[in-house]
């Protein structure tokens, strides 16, 4: 099983990268969405849904949902030359944010949670397009940042999220592996335990000082950089957890098996579900 997840990781990393820093913006927002459609077909599953036309109807109605946002919010327009990106943008990234605060009440009291949302698709379908539709629109925001005068900026911006994301998972299973004795959230998922939290939180902030220092921060940077470091890999935790939650809740281990060693495309895009659109709120407000 690891060696699969390493060989997949392999393929998948660089293609990730390639795509962040050369596709087009109009093909990155597309093949995004794309993703989020994959994700979508895999969330029926959680909703109980078994037939190909019901899970496919439901991919349908997210992409449309994103291809609204799309439509709404032009990907070149994102952020306005004067003000920023618009207010109705920073309003669907604050709705997200208290989506997944009410995602951490769900997941702190499960399984007494699930009886106000297991037998309902009505209700687990709305958590599904809470989780992904805002996830494709906070990508645009960051990748997009500074665009018409530079082209990487944005890209390097989703890269450090990634990395930060991507260090905290990879400290997560080698520190539980080796060190975890004491389960985390043992009602959604026994394998995670506090120390692997604590591994992944402590690589994630090394990357940061790593980062930091090849640029120069100041002292208040280092300082406001680790602060957002420690809430994003904390968000990170709570976006596997969540999922984890839905998917013991429907019976599956794994969202899905398009990626060997990995699972489903929402097994991998789990954390970043959570951290996309916290992150890019936090750049918004603190840039």
């Amino acid at each position: 099983m690891l060696k699969q997840r390493i060989i997949t990781a392999l393929i998948l990393a660089p293609a990730a990268i390639a795509a962040i820093f050369y596709l087009p913006i109009n093909l990155f927002a597309g093949l995004l969405m794309a993703i989020v459609a994959i994700g979508a077909w895999e969330w029926a599953r959680f909703m109980g849904l078994v037939k190909p036309f019901h899970r496919i109807s439901y991919a349908i109605t997210t992409s449309a949902l994103t291809a609204l946002l799309w439509f709404l919010f032009p990907v070149d327009e994102t952020w306005l030359v004067m003000t920023g990106v618009t207010h109705q943008i920073t309003s669907i990234l604050w709705l997200s944010v208290l989506w997944w605060i009410l995602a951490a009440l769900f997941m702190f009291s499960y399984p007494k949670s699930s009886g106000f949302w297991a037998n309902n698709k009505v209700i687990i379908a709305l958590f599904g397009w809470l989780t992904l539709v805002p996830t494709w629109l906070a990508f645009m925001v960051l990748r997009t940042n500074n665009y018409l005068l530079d082209d990487f900026q944005g890209a390097q911006l989703l890269m450090y999220l990634f990395m930060l994301v991507w260090s905290a998972d990879v400290g997560a299973y080698f520190v539980g592996k080796s060190f975890g004795k004491n389960k985390l959230m043992p009602n959604v998922s026994p394998g995670k335990t506090i120390e692997g939290f604590l591994g992944g939180v402590a690589c994630a902030a090394i990357l940061t000082v790593v980062v930091g220092t090849s640029l120069q921060w100041s002292t208040n940077e280092y300082i406001l950089a680790l602060l957002v470091t420690l809430l994003i890999t904390s968000v990170s935790v709570l976006g596997d957890l969540t999922e984890s939650m839905f998917k013991r809740q429907a019976g599956v281990k794994d969202s899905g098996t398009i990626l060997p060693g990995h699972g489903g495309i929402l097994d991998r895009i789990d954390s970043l579900t959570a951290t996309a659109p916290v992150f890019a709120l936090c750049y918004l407000l603190l840039a």
